[in-house]
C-alpha cells in the first residue's frame, strides 16, 4: 500500500485558555458556560478574522488559533487580552475571564482542519507556564516580531518543556495594557490648552522594507522637535507608534489621545534623494491646515526637518522663537546607525540581544562621527542597562556609562534626554543638585518630554516628596496616554510612596504581570493594607522572577534622599516577606 502523504506547512500558532476555569464553573457553571460563548462570539472571532487567522479548534476552556504570520499572531493576542480585560471591567473579580496565552511560530502537520506536531505542542507547553494576563513567545517568534511591533520584551531564557526534546529559550511580551483607564480617564481626555498634536508613523513609500528603520527615525526626530516647543503639547512617540501599520481614522485618534491636531505623511528615500509628503489636520473638523510636498537631497534630510518642524510651529501657534538647536550628525550613516541602535534599546527592560546588538551599532556610529552627542548618549544607556539589569554588572560598565553620559552632553547642549540621563545618573551618585539642575534644564528645552517626567516621578518620590510624584507620573502619562509598561511602575511606586495604598495597588495589580518590580510593590502595599495573605502569595511569585533580590541590597542601591521613605518601604517588603 502506498504510504499517505503528509502535508506539514509553516504557521504561528497561538493557545490560550482560562485562568481558573473549574472554580468558575464550580461557582456558577451556566453563567459562565454562557460568558464564555458570548466573548467567543463577540471577541474571540472578530479578532481572529481581523488579523488572517484561523480559530482550528475549541478545548473547553481553551483554543487553539493558527495564524500566517508571527506579526500577525502577536498583534491577535495583544488585543485578545486587552479586550478581554476591557469586557472584565464590569464584573467582580471573582467573575473574570483571564487569559494565559503562549505562541508559537514551527512547522506543522495538516489532518482534515486540525494541526499536529511540535509546532502546536510547544506553544501549548509555553502557554502552560505563564501568569495569568500574560503572553510568552518562544525565540522563534520573538526573532520574527523585534523589529517589527514597538514592543519590549522580558527575556525569560531557555525552559524546559514537557514532552520537548530541547529546551525552548521563552520571552515574555510586555505590551502595553491601554485598554484600562489609569489615574480617572473614564471620560475623553480633555484637550490641552496649548494647541495639541500627535505625529503619527510615517509611511515608508519606497517600496523596500529595510527603509522602515529610516522612516521610523525621520518620525522620531519630529517629534522631539517639536516636544522642545513650549507653545506646543506634543504626544510622545510611543503612544502615536501604537498605529503603526494601520490606517486609523484621524478624528478617532484624535479622541483617543486627546488632541486637536494629527501630522501624517510618507517618505521615499532612492537614489541619493529623499521625498516627503506632509499634511497637518484639523481633527475637530477634517480640514487640513496645511500640507507640503519636499523633494530633496539625502545630505539635506536634517535641514528638511528642522523646515517641516517651522512650517508646522507656524501653522499652529505662528512664529516663536525656536529653541536652541540639537547638534545635527555630520555622517547619514552614523545617523541610521543610531537610529536602528536607538530602537533596539526604547525601553527600560530591553532584552540581553538587543542591548549588545545596540552596544554594537552605536560604538560604530562613534567611530564614524566622533561628535554625534545622541549616539553617545544611547550608547551610555547601553552601558547602564548591561550594569543594572545585571547582565554585565561590572564597575567598568557603570563608569563607562557615566563618563559616554557626560561626553553626549558636552558635545550637545540641546539635546534634552542626554541631561536627564545624566539627571539620572547623578541621583544614583547622591548628587542631588547636580540631579536637581539637570531635570531643570530638560524641561527647559524639552517641556513635553515624558520620559523625563516619568523618571523624575522616581526620584520625586525617593525626596519623600509622594504627591508631587503622583503628579509628575499622571503628567506624564497625559503625554503618553498609550506608554510603556514602566510609566505604571511610577505611578504605583508614587503611589506607594504617597502612602496611597489602595491607589498603588489598583494601578500595579494591572501592572504586575509585566515587571517583577511591580509584584514587590504590590507585595508592599498589599502588607501596608493588612492584607498578608495576598502581599506574602505576591512575594513569592516577585521571588520566583527575581531570585536574588534582599532587602538589604535593594536599600543600599536606591538614589534615595529621605530615609523615611526608603523606610516605609523597607517595612512593606518585611511584612510581605521578602528576605533580609
Amino acid at each position: 500500500m502506498a504510504e499517505k502523504h503528509i502535508h506539514r506547512r509553516l504557521a504561528a500558532i497561538v493557545v490560550a485558555d482560562v485562568v481558573g476555569y473549574s472554580r468558575l464553573m464550580e461557582e456558577d457553571e451556566i453563567a459562565t458556560l454562557a460568558a464564555l460563548k458570548e466573548r467567543r462570539t463577540t471577541i474571540l472571532q472578530p479578532i481572529v478574522g481581523a488579523h488572517g487567522g484561523r480559530i482550528v479548534k475549541l478545548m473547553g476552556d481553551g483554543v487553539l488559533i493558527e495564524f500566517p504570520s508571527a506579526v500577525n499572531a502577536l498583534a491577535g493576542a495583544i488585543e485578545l487580552q486587552r479586550k478581554m480585560q476591557a469586557a472584565n471591567a464590569a464584573l467582580p473579580e471573582t467573575r473574570h475571564v483571564v487569559l494565559r496565552t503562549g505562541i508559537n511560530l514551527g512547522d506543522v502537520l495538516i489532518d482534515g482542519s486540525d494541526l499536529y506536531g511540535d509546532g502546536v505542542n510547544i506553544a501549548a507547553r509555553l502557554q502552560s507556564l505563564v501568569d495569568p494576563g500574560a503572553i510568552y513567545l518562544s525565540a522563534a517568534i520573538h526573532d520574527q516580531v523585534k523589529r517589527k511591533l514597538a514592543l519590549s520584551f522580558d527575556d525569560l531564557g531557555p525552559k524546559s518543556l514537557k514532552n520537548i526534546a530541547e529546551e525552548v529559550h521563552v520571552y515574555r511580551v510586555l505590551y502595553d495594557p491601554a485598554a484600562l483607564k489609569v489615574y480617572g480617564q473614564d471620560t475623553e481626555l480633555s484637550l490641552p490648552a496649548r494647541p495639541s498634536l500627535a505625529v503619527l508613523p510615517f509611511t515608508n513609500f519606497s517600496g523596500q522594507p529595510e527603509q522602515d528603520v529610516f522612516t521610523d527615525g525621520l518620525t522620531e526626530d519630529l517629534i522631539t522637535d517639536l516636544s522642545r516647543n513650549p507653545g506646543l503639547f506634543v504626544i510622545a512617540r510611543h503612544s502615536t507608534f501604537a498605529y503603526k501599520g494601520k490606517s486609523p481614522d484621524v478624528r478617532a485618534v484624535a479622541r483617543e489621545l486627546g488632541v486637536r491636531y494629527i501630522l501624517e505623511g510618507s517618505a521615499r528615500r532612492a537614489g541619493g534623494r529623499v521625498r516627503i509628503n506632509v499634511q497637518l489636520i484639523d481633527a475637530a473638523c477634517g480640514d487640513h491646515i496645511w500640507a507640503e510636498r519636499f523633494d530633496r537631497n539625502l545630505e539635506d534630510i536634517f535641514g528638511l526637518q528642522d523646515e517641516v518642524t517651522d512650517k508646522i510651529v507656524e501653522a499652529l501657534v505662528g512664529r516663536l522663537a525656536r529653541p536652541p538647536s540639537r547638534k545635527r550628525p555630520k555622517s547619514l550613516e552614523a545617523y541610521d546607525l543610531c537610529v536602528r541602535g536607538r530602537i533596539l534599546i526604547s525601553a527600560f527592560n530591553s532584552s540581553p540581544e538587543a542591548l549588545r546588538e545596540a552596544k554594537i551599532l552605536l560604538n560604530h556610529a562613534v567611530s564614524i562621527d566622533a561628535e554625534y552627542g545622541e549616539a553617545f548618549r544611547c550608547l551610555a544607556f547601553v552601558y547602564w542597562q548591561l550594569w543594572a539589569q545585571g547582565i554585565e554588572p561590572t564597575q567598568e560598565n557603570r563608569s563607562r556609562a557615566f563618563e559616554l553620559a557626560h561626553k553626549a552632553v558636552a558635545l550637545d547642549e540641546g539635546d534634552a534626554a542626554s541631561h536627564w540621563f545624566v539627571g539620572y545618573l547623578w541621583a544614583y551618585e547622591k548628587r542631588w543638585s547636580e540631579s536637581d539642575q539637570a531635570f531643570a534644564t530638560t524641561f527647559t528645552l524639552e517641556p513635553n518630554n515624558a520620559d523625563a517626567l516619568a523618571i523624575r516621578s522616581e526620584l520625586v518620590a525617593f525626596a519623600g516628596r509622594g504627591s508631587e510624584a503622583v503628579e509628575l507620573a499622571q503628567r506624564a502619562l497625559r503625554l503618553n496616554p498609550h506608554p510603556p509598561g514602566w510609566y505604571y511602575w511610577q505611578l504605583g511606586f508614587a503611589h506607594y510612596a504617597a502612602c496611597q495604598y489602595e491607589e498603588a495597588v489598583k494601578i500595579l495589580r494591572m501592572e504586575a504581570i509585566y515587571r517583577s518590580p511591580s509584584r514587590r510593590i504590590l507585595a508592599a502595599s498589599l502588607a501596608q493594607l493588612g492584607r498578608t495573605d495576598e502581599a506574602m502569595r505576591e512575594a513569592a511569585l516577585f521571588m520566583a522572577m527575581a531570585p536574588k533580590f534582599t532587602i538589604s541590597h535593594w536599600a543600599a542601591a536606591q538614589p534615595a534622599r529621605d530615609p523615611q521613605t526608603v523606610q516605609r518601604f523597607i517595612e512593606g517588603y518585611r511584612m510581605a516577606g521578602l528576605p533580609e
